[in-house]
């Protein structure tokens, strides 16, 4: 696992959050295979060369969900908010 220091925090630099309104999407990085299923599946959402590189608001909660859910390495995941 990559950590680093903020502000007196250890902070996981293998594991991201983003968040909607509805869900939030997690990232753990170290678990990725790079099957490119996430890509392929949601183009507009996933920009590997960008940062962020998961642009959460180019899909639906539910568009979203049926996407993480075909992820073969577990390595996106998600929370429901609501």
């Amino acid at each position: 696992m990559k950590f680093k220091i903020q502000n007196s925090f250890l902070i996981n630099m293998s594991k991201k959050e983003y968040s909607n309104e509805e869900i939030t999407i997690i990232w753990e990085s170290e678990k990725c295979i790079h099957s490119g299923i996430c890509v392929k599946t949601l183009p507009k959402v996933y920009h590997p060369q960008e940062r962020p590189w998961i642009k959460i608001g180019n899909a639906t909660s539910e568009e979203l969900m049926n996407q993480i859910n075909l992820c073969p390495s577990g390595a996106l995941s998600y929370k429901k908010l609501k």
